[in-house]
């Protein structure tokens, strides 16, 4: 049974999953540099969610692909309920290695979800609306990276991080428990093994989607910088988790704001200049953060972040997927957003050596220069073109 109720289910389910993923967000790094942790190894756990959330990407794929799609989504949820706890634990004992493997967890539990989430919306979706309930679930997912980091660095201040911490065990156990009801309502999927022509994954070396797909790399990396990295500088200086908190909120109101333009405009005029705007607003606000580091006139890089963030996130999708053949597009799809895993997992981990070498503040001139990179690669295949030309 198909139900308009079912699809919301899922995507207040998918609120509630990433609404506990991302409530920890604002408070990992301060926790660790609370616990006397150095620099280099405050990114090494940071980078274990995004490591771990990388290869399960495929088991999540694969479970979603045998009909355990319902089983995921709840296994998801509840995996989350177990980091939180393991949080909590980590928090009472200040131990360290408690605290990474309830990280490591977490993004595993990330890699199980998001793939069956995904696709049961696709499933669940009535006839004809499939791109509207897509386009919902993904505002479900910008809504809770809005909220869960403000009320993070809220709950942090006011109840120290063990209540943060636990905020995680009780979103999560909401999700779950909407998972369950929709998995009651509509049974199990069982998914038709079509007879389909031979995929060839080589299909994957074109120009656009390896183009696209180096682009995301290093904007990732980029972007791990501010995520990972200014909530410890502000720990350093004895500010409060509440302003990172907030930084964040304005980063994904923002991109909340600026998604659907984006992912609109790239239609009309191409992926490219869509594209390229968005670097430009994320550059100016990497610029906009060397020079105004601190609350509140550091808000105003968040909202250039932001919205650079909202254009160009739709539309470099767009570039890698638009043009791939129907039969290799979901394998396109996992490979290209295992890219900003990989980014992500490279700017913790290299960004953490640069904070040791030079402390944190040390980190924000590179981000300009690596997101400079993107340039490089998402242009390589238009100078190449062209010089091919001639």
């Amino acid at each position: 049974m198909t139900s308009l109720r079912n699809v919301w289910l899922l995507n207040f389910s998918t609120f509630f999953f990433f609404l506990g993923t991302s409530v920890v967000t604002p408070v990992v790094s301060p926790f660790l540099v609370s616990l006397n942790a150095e620099p280099f190894l405050v990114g090494l756990v940071a980078g274990v969610t995004s490591f771990l959330s990388l290869i399960s990407k495929p088991i999540g794929g694969a479970v979603g692909d045998k009909g355990y799609r319902f089983h995921a989504l709840v296994g998801g949820n509840l995996l989350g309920v177990l980091a939180g706890v393991l949080y909590v634990l980590s928090a009472l004992t200040s131990n360290v290695y408690l605290f990474a493997f309830a990280r490591a967890i977490h993004g595993f539990s990330m890699g199980i979800f998001f793939p069956s989430s995904l696709s049961t919306a696709v499933d669940l979706a009535p006839v004809g609306r499939v791109g509207e309930t897509l386009g919902w679930r993904g505002m479900m997912f910008s809504l809770g990276n809005i909220i869960g980091p403000a009320i993070g660095g809220y709950a942090s201040d006011l109840i120290g991080f063990s209540g943060a911490f636990a905020l995680t065990a009780v979103f999560s156990i909401v999700g779950a428990l909407l998972a369950l009801i929709a998995w009651r309502e509509v049974g199990d999927i069982t998914v038709q093994r079509e007879e389909h022509e031979k995929a060839s994954y080589r299909e994957l070396l074109r120009v656009t989607f390896v183009s696209a797909s180096l682009t995301l790399f290093l904007f990732a990396m980029s972007y791990a910088g501010v995520t990972t990295y200014l909530p410890a500088l502000y720990k350093s200086l004895s500010l409060e988790q509440r302003p990172f908190g907030y930084y964040m909120m304005v980063i994904g109101t923002f991109s909340f704001m600026t998604r659907l333009i984006g992912g609109r405009s790239a239609d009309r005029r191409g992926p490219l200049p869509v594209t390229t705007l968005g670097l430009v607003l994320l550059l100016i606000g990497y610029l906009l953060l060397n020079v105004y580091t601190l609350p509140p006139y550091a808000y105003v890089s968040a909202a250039f972040i932001g919205a650079g963030f909202g254009l160009a996130v739709p539309a470099m999708q767009l570039m890698a997927l638009g043009n791939l053949p129907r039969r290799i597009r979901t394998m396109g799809s996992g490979i290209y957003t295992m890219f900003f895993d990989l980014g992500t997992l490279a700017g913790q981990v290299v960004l953490g050596y640069v904070a040791q070498v030079r402390d944190y503040w040390g980190v924000f001139p590179v981000l300009p220069l690596i997101l400079g990179g993107g340039f490089i690669t998402l242009y390589a295949p238009v100078v190449w073109g062209k010089f091919n030309a001639r």
